[in-house]
């Protein structure tokens, strides 16, 4: 939205009206929408939340990938592992023994030593260890890899969407404030207006008292609506610093800033089912709500996985050894099948509630659906509300300076009251507000809808169209 006041205007309109003190910088909606969108902490957030869903997604690959281990180990047992044949000896002693007269002298000295030594045969030391590497590469899971690599992928837009949504939710905060801010610097300026009318108007009665024209009590009474207009006028200077705070605050600066493109009314604009067909198209909340049901169904498919059976293909190695025995192979290499034939019927369960979760995620689709059309129909007929004021304030502003200056005439002869000039230099200040005031609904109202279709950064757009209608404080 980019319509210029006159710069002479905006140094003696808009930042006259308050303290001089640093100068905010102009700023029209579309650099401030520029801004918020770049600058945004909500929306490096959800960049953030986009890339870490990205990089799950990659670590979702890594499930068709063999896995590999190096792996180490040390034990000292309490024992050596072995074979003690020691007591085999006697036994055989005795039939060496029954057999000394048939053998020879030198087969009885071997015997006899054989009998004397240690019989015990060591396989594994005591104390040993080994450092090796372990292979899995899975062939057939059921589905479970291919379900979570499609589940990793829809997080992925899921995270996306949100975005989008975050997107559209500060283009209406931007919205909300920088027309807000807007409205107040043009209600400031009415209400500086009214206090120097005020001014002017307690000046003729003081001057009017003083030759007699009117009675004390008008002048008194002139004095109180001077006060009481100065008091407005200071409240709404807070309240310019209060809104000007807050759009700094959603461009995520400490700068002060003033704007410059003004409220607008669309005479003409599309009928309310093409908003619902745009949402239909493009908003990030409907799109979530299919994600999430894609997302039920790869669960269920997950579930559905349990019922297969899990084949795997594995090796092993060793390439350092402390003490292990020659008996322990140095590698291997096999397949492995694992199949679940009953775990208390989890599975069924499991599988069950996954399939009523998908049924749950369409009924939510359904009312989302709802949900977004009421919306729309609400957003649509208020924004049209505000619109069909216009008539009757364009007509109520015109009465109103056309009676203010008779009113003041009247005054200065003597034949209107210190409270009528008041009560008409309030009505057109009045007047003034409630026109703004209608703008300014009517774009907010206008900038919701939008963020309901997932339209929201086109609303600049819809200020450059022809048929719209800028508003000011003063025509």
């Amino acid at each position: 939205m980019k319509h210029l006041f006159p710069a002479l205007l905006l140094c003696t309109g808009f930042v006259s009206a308050l303290p001089a003190q640093n100068t905010p910088r102009l700023l029209t909606l579309d650099e401030a929408l520029n801004i918020t969108l770049t600058e945004n902490p909500q929306i490096k957030a959800s960049a953030y939340a986009t890339e870490a869903a990205i990089k799950e997604r990659k670590a979702t690959y890594g499930l068709r990938l063999p896995k590999l281990n190096v792996t180490g180990a040390y034990a000292y047992l309490s024992d050596d592992i072995g074979f003690d044949l020691n007591g085999l000896k006697d036994p055989l002693g005795g039939v060496v023994n029954s057999m000394s007269s048939l053998l020879p002298p030198p087969v009885l000295m071997q015997a006899s030593e054989l009998m004397k030594a240690d019989w015990s045969l060591p396989i594994q030391d005591r104390s040993f260890g080994t450092v090796g590497a372990n292979l899995t590469i899975p062939l057939y899971t059921g589905g479970k890899i291919n379900a979570a690599n499609r589940a990793a992928k829809i997080k992925i837009g899921e995270s996306q969407q949100q975005d989008q949504r975050n997107r559209n939710a500060l283009v209406s905060e931007l919205v909300e404030r920088y027309y807000g801010l807007s409205l107040a610097l043009q209600v400031t300026e009415v209400r500086k207006q009214v206090l120097e009318g005020m001014r002017q108007h307690l000046h003729d009665a003081v001057e009017l008292e003083k030759n007699g024209i009117i009675a004390r009590g008008e002048r008194l009474y002139a004095e109180v609506s001077s006060a009481e207009a100065e008091r407005n006028y200071l409240e709404s200077i807070k309240t310019v610093e209060t809104l000007r705070s807050a759009l700094s605050n959603t461009l995520n600066t400490q700068e002060e800033f003033t704007p410059i493109s003004t409220l607008f009314i669309l005479n003409e604009i599309e009928n309310v089912d093409h908003f619902k067909q745009m949402a239909l198209d493009n908003s990030p909340m409907l799109k979530q709500v299919s994600l999430k049901r894609d997302l039920a169904v790869e669960g269920m498919k997950l579930q559905r996985a349990d019922f297969a059976p899990q084949v795997a293909l594995m090796g092993a190695a060793s390439f350092y050894n402390y003490q292990v025995t020659k008996l322990m192979p140095r590698w291997a290499v096999g397949a492995g099948v694992t199949f679940k034939i009953f775990d208390g019927l989890g599975r069924e369960y499991k599988y069950s509630a996954a399939r009523a979760q998908i049924r749950q995620v369409e009924a939510l689709g359904q009312k989302a659906n709802n949900d977004v059309f009421t919306l729309i129909d609400k957003l649509y007929n208020e924004m049209l509300t505000y619109k069909e004021q216009f008539p009757s304030l364009e007509a109520s502003y015109a009465f109103a300076v056309e009676y203010l200056r008779i009113k003041k005439e009247a005054f200065k002869e003597g034949m209107a009251s210190s409270s009528d000039v008041v009560d008409a230099q309030l009505n057109l200040a009045k007047i003034k507000t409630e026109r703004l005031q209608a703008a300014y609904y009517y774009d907010l109202m206008l900038a919701r809808l939008l963020e309901a279709c997932g339209l929201s950064q086109s609303l600049p757009e819809y200020a450059k169209r022809t048929s719209a209608q800028h508003i000011r404080y003063e025509e």
